[in-house]
């Protein structure tokens, strides 16, 4: 479900975007931030070329904004942002 929310955000906000979404949840179960639910840790492979220009904090402002609330409701976001 988170998956779907985060790729369709992402799609409205970045028409045409080359975009990858993998859930890393596993890979920290019982770590910090873990709260159970497998949806807690995300990785974010975006290319859109309004990215292109922008330093990497704008980027990742940028998808950050894209995110809106999904960014409270997730733990932990490793984003690969490029134009």
């Amino acid at each position: 479900m988170m998956e779907a929310t985060i790729r369709q955000r992402l799609e409205q906000a970045f028409p045409g975007a080359e975009i990858a979404v993998r859930n890393d949840s596993a890979r920290h179960a019982g770590h910090s931030g873990d709260d159970g639910s497998g949806e807690s840790h995300w990785h974010v492979l975006i290319r859109h070329e309004s990215l292109a220009a922008q330093g990497r904090v704008a980027r990742h402002r940028a998808v950050h904004a894209a995110l809106g609330d999904v960014m409270g409701r997730i733990h932990a976001l490793a984003l690969d942002v490029a134009g």
